[in-house]
């Protein structure tokens, strides 16, 4: 098999025909090296590549094939990970931030283990904003990663080192993280898929606060060229740890099985803006007719009434608000471990992630009960539909293609359609679901006419996953997405 045709295979191919003998671990992981260093410099995808340490991993899998003692479903399967709360023992993890670039962790993530435990190849760590803080990927360290689809345009964040890639075939896999749509927009942005899991199904063992994935509910997820290898990186990751306080001890079923069910009679919801979100016309054409294209395949697609609770700026803010929160523990833990960054360069971090910190620092516990009403009216607004309907179907993102900027600030439009948003996240659908918990999924529903990939966004009943999966796989089959390369595959 040629090289080209090597890294851009399927990833459930490339594990059968490990599995069987019939590929080596080592000619596969050399493949992916060799991809990376002839396209990462144009992308930024990667910021640590394991080269040395990736080919020893596959010799080691490749002289277990030959025994027969396979580690698991990902045996040999070269991924990427994320740089942000995603270690790697005695690998730099830097968080996307300049002054944490000496930072080497002594102990490896339990989702990380878990992933090297089932026979993962790690090639390398991917780039991200800094501490995940916003929907495009781009700090002072490394730069922006951009989408192998538009040169100089970004890759989403914050797991768009993931998710490009992905895309150009700089690994088979990639884990990401999503604590507002970091998994889904740059799936979008990158013409991949990417999956948000129910809350619960993928332990996460997070120290000193177990409960820092709370609010909003975050988690990581699979970004992939299709659902079928998307689906293949879940059930590997699935799976309960008593560490995590989140953690749902369910039975880890074969969601493979969900892709060829049939979706006749499933009824969707068709929310071309969520109840209020100002959606550019370009996306909402594209997603318009990947959403009608569903009743071919007999599902009812009908589009309802529906009104958040409340502005879309405000379900936004209330994000902001979370995330704040959320940074100051980040801060607050690293400030003990002796790496201060309000000491060290506080002036120097870009506006948003201190103003949404430093906000945060004013909040009492009369405006955080106030926060929690708001996302509980949200909860309800959105479980309300979910009684009427199997599913929900809106744009993921209200944009496609977002410049990168030349001072390590990159950000998302201040307006759509002519309406103000919020740069940081205000130009995404994703976030809502990060409060209710459900299953939700990012999938290509084509381009516009200047050629920037469009998302759609699939949303399920917590633990229905498998719903979510099925109609995911039946509009790749109609849409054939799965086909959607980049421009440079040619590349060599």
């Amino acid at each position: 098999m040629a090289s080209i045709d090597l890294v851009f295979a399927p990833a459930v191919a490339l594990a059968q025909q490990i599995r069987n003998g019939h590929l080596s671990p080592v000619e596969v992981t050399d493949a992916y090296l060799a991809r990376i260093e002839a396209v990462n410099t144009d992308l930024n995808a990667y910021v640590t590549v394991l080269g040395d340490q990736a080919r020893a991993a596959a010799k080691v899998a490749e002289q277990q094939v030959r025994r027969g003692r396979l580690r698991g479903p990902l045996h040999g399967v070269p991924i990427a990970v994320k740089d942000l709360f995603d270690l790697l023992a005695g690998v730099p993890n830097t968080f996307g931030v300049k002054e944490f670039a000496g930072y080497v962790p002594e102990e490896t993530a339990p989702h990380v283990a878990r992933l090297e435990g089932l026979g993962a190849i790690i090639l390398g760590k991917t780039n991200t904003p800094e501490f995940g803080h916003k929907a495009t990927t781009d700090n002072r360290l490394f730069g922006p990663t951009s989408t192998p689809f538009a040169a100089g345009h970004n890759a989403g964040g914050s797991s768009g080192g993931s998710a490009a890639a992905v895309a150009a075939g700089m690994c088979a896999l990639a884990q990401g993280s999503d604590g507002g749509g970091s998994v889904r927009i740059p799936a979008a942005l990158c013409g991949v898929v990417g999956l948000k899991p129910s809350y619960g199904l993928l332990a996460g063992v997070v120290r000193p606060d177990a409960f820092f994935t709370f609010n909003p509910f975050m988690g990581n997820g699979p970004l992939a060229r299709s659902v079928e290898d998307c689906t293949l990186m879940l059930e590997a990751m699935a799976g309960f740890d008593a560490r995590d306080p989140g953690s749902v001890p369910l039975p880890v079923t074969s969601f493979r099985d969900a892709l060829l069910r049939s979706a006749e009679g499933l009824r969707v919801a068709y929310l071309p803006t969520l109840g209020g979100f100002p959606v550019a016309s370009d996306v909402r054409t594209v997603i318009d007719a990947a959403a009608r294209s569903l009743e071919s395949a007999g599902v009812i697609v009908e589009q309802p009434e529906f009104t958040l609770p409340a502005s879309h700026t405000e379900v936004t803010d209330l994000w902001l608000r979370y995330t704040g929160s959320a940074m100051i523990g980040l801060i607050e833990t690293f400030a003990d471990s002796g790496l201060d960054l309000r000491a060290l360069a506080w002036d120097n971090l870009p506006p948003q992630l201190r103003e949404m910190t430093d906000r945060a620092v004013g909040f009492d516990t009369a405006s955080t009960r106030r926060d929690q009403f708001l996302r509980t009216a949200v909860f309800d607004a959105l479980t309300t539909l979910f009684d009427q309907y199997d599913a929900i179907i809106t744009p993921t993102t209200a944009v496609a293609g977002i410049p990168n900027a030349a001072d390590g600030w990159t950000v998302g439009p201040t307006q759509v359609d002519g309406e103000p948003v919020d740069p940081v996240l205000g130009w995404c659908l994703t976030h809502p679901f990060n409060y209710t918990g459900s299953p939700a999924i990012s999938i290509p529903a084509g381009r516009t006419p200047d050629g920037f990939p469009v998302g759609l966004q699939i949303a399920g009943r917590r633990f229905r996953d498998d719903t979510v999966l099925t109609l995911a796989a039946t509009l790749e089959r109609i849409l054939l997405f799965h086909n959607n390369f980049p421009p440079g595959k040619e590349i060599r």
